[in-house]
């Protein structure tokens, strides 16, 4: 397990890279530059997938308390995710119950633009997302959504049967010149993205605490045997007091565009973050 502590001039050194530039050889055996450069670096359309959850899996409590389960450097972590990416996304359970900035105010670095998926149009539009000055906002809906004026990127989608496509999603988004995406919750949103094998990396960050009960970062569907389990290789990084797995979960897969393109059925599984890519 390497310990992660990030230098102002290594952290320098990633978001050049994310500018383009290279890693010298000097910066390479870095532990932080091992974790970061593949989001930093990554020239063609990345993803990653973001938990940060207790020692039993879960991300809140049965209430929807989800403060504080990252400590410090954690947290870090996260926003500096966010810097080195082009945007983040979001379900709309997630606004709702936590109503999030999803900023990089701990660290040096730009805001990346906020994704929203709220295939139902349920945001009112006076969410506290679209009105606290920070980066732009694009809300991905169902085309059958109730049209509504938003402060925001409207980015309306056919909806099948399971949901909008997590694929076309990324499609439209890339049409935007925004390629490198942090999928940050809720689970459901996470479930969708990795099931279609579109997710590149998953971190997931685990905190020294036992909530008991609540809901799980990743709720995907049922499986037969462990056999169908994933499996992805993994580097460990400390945290300070968290513990990070940084899943590498493209790599051995052979992935086709049929396969991402197939919709799945959540139907059967329910996540305290509601309904999001439906």
């Amino acid at each position: 397990m390497r310990r992660i502590k990030v230098s102002d001039g290594i952290w320098r050194v990633l978001l050049a890279a994310k500018a383009g530039r290279p890693i010298p050889a000097t910066a390479a055996g870095d532990a932080a530059v091992a974790l970061y450069a593949p989001i930093a670096t990554a020239g063609r359309p990345f993803v990653l997938a973001q938990v940060g959850q207790s020692l039993d899996g879960r991300v809140a409590t049965p209430f929807g308390d989800a403060r504080d389960i990252s400590g410090p450097e954690g947290i870090a972590h996260l926003h500096r995710c966010r810097a080195l990416v082009d945007a983040v996304i979001v379900g709309v359970g997630t606004v709702k119950a936590d109503n999030p900035r999803l900023s990089v105010r701990d660290v040096e670095g730009d805001d990346p633009v906020r994704v929203i998926i709220d295939c139902r149009g349920e945001l009112a539009g006076d969410e506290g997302i679209f009105h606290d000055g920070g980066a732009p906002v694009i809300l991905i809906q169902s085309r059958d959504a109730p049209q509504k004026a938003y402060p925001a990127d409207v980015i309306r989608l056919r909806q099948s049967v399971n949901g909008l496509c997590p694929t076309e999603i990324l499609e439209a988004l890339s049409e935007r010149n925004l390629s490198k995406i942090l999928v940050e919750g809720g689970a459901r949103t996470i479930a969708r993205f990795m099931d279609m094998d579109l997710v590149d990396h998953l971190h997931v960050s685990i905190a020294p605490l036992i909530i008991g009960s609540g809901p799980s970062g990743i709720s995907l569907p049922p499986i037969r045997t462990l056999s169908e389990a994933h499996r992805p290789a993994a580097e460990l990084y400390s945290l300070g007091r968290d513990i990070l797995f940084d899943c590498h979960l493209s790599a051995g897969l052979a992935v086709t565009s049929e396969r991402k393109r197939q919709k799945i059925d959540m139907s059967d599984i329910e996540t305290s973050a509601g309904v999001e890519l439906r």
